[in-house]
């Protein structure tokens, strides 16, 4: 953990426009916009330019498309890494990406594993196969989407592999007291900070998010917690805590080990 720094992170819990691209990126960067201060993260919703759909003809973008141009321009802008999730037709196959875009333009990417059947997402979507971690500042990221949240095994922090679990998401209001539930238990468990980044308003099926975007430190503290609203929030992490809180808490030396 020697050469981390303090970090800071900016959420945008964002309401979106239904398989609207252009409405999307230019509220996007609008509301980025009104950043008052520098940042080294900003972290969009699941599906991010279109809303969580699986109207891949219409939607899907490739890896130099759109989407991902303008998350780099942004990420150059503003001058630190811009993390989302949109979808992507590669080789014949649709993937639910998600994408860390540096500002010099190079990225790397996570495919969503566990693909959520009650709308479909398994029949539409290729279903990844492999965890990333990332580094910013020292700081070990692992980006995960959505419907993974409901498996603690895939992003069991095995040997202390990171230090910050990302999750970004289109969490539906009805099921929000699990979103609530999951997200502090991940952290606690995996002795990390966890942040879920939900997004807002109703889609064009006529199911309602409420948001609820969070981070939670590796004690179960609430970092930020933002119900309903359009928000854009910045915060920081001090690796300090973190340390303090494993060498307090010692317990992931006793975890279970197995393999996947």
């Amino acid at each position: 953990m020697a050469g981390m720094e303090p970090i800071k992170i900016t959420t945008f819990q964002a309401y979106l426009f239904w398989e609207n691209v252009e409405k999307n990126l230019q509220n996007l960067s609008l509301r980025l916009s009104g950043l008052k201060e520098k940042t080294d993260l900003i972290i969009l919703p699941e599906m991010f330019n279109t809303g969580f759909t699986m109207n891949v003809e219409k939607c899907a973008e490739t890896m130099n498309g759109r989407t991902m141009h303008w998350m780099y321009e942004h990420a150059k802008s503003y001058d630190c890494t811009v993390a989302g999730t949109l979808i992507i037709a590669e080789n014949g196959n649709y993937y639910n990406r998600f994408v860390w875009m540096s500002p010099d333009g190079s990225f790397v990417h996570y495919d969503k594993r566990h693909l959520f059947g009650m709308a479909n997402e398994d029949q539409v979507f290729t279903a990844g196969n492999s965890r990333i971690v990332l580094d910013l500042k020292g700081w070990r990221v692992c980006p995960m989407i959505c419907y993974d949240l409901r498996f603690p095994v895939w992003s069991r922090n095995f040997g202390t592999a990171y230090d910050l679990l990302v999750y970004t998401a289109s969490w539906p209001d009805k099921r929000s007291s699990h979103w609530r539930a999951l997200i502090p238990a991940r952290a606690i468990e995996n002795q990390a900070y966890v942040i879920g980044v939900n997004r807002v308003g109703y889609d064009g099926n006529e199911i309602y998010y409420s948001g609820g975007s969070m981070c939670i430190s590796p004690m179960g503290d609430v970092v930020y917690y933002k119900p309903e609203d359009e928000d854009l929030y910045t915060f920081t992490l001090n690796p300090a805590d973190l340390i303090k809180s494993r060498e307090q808490l010692p317990f992931l030396k006793d975890a279970d080990q197995f393999s996947m």
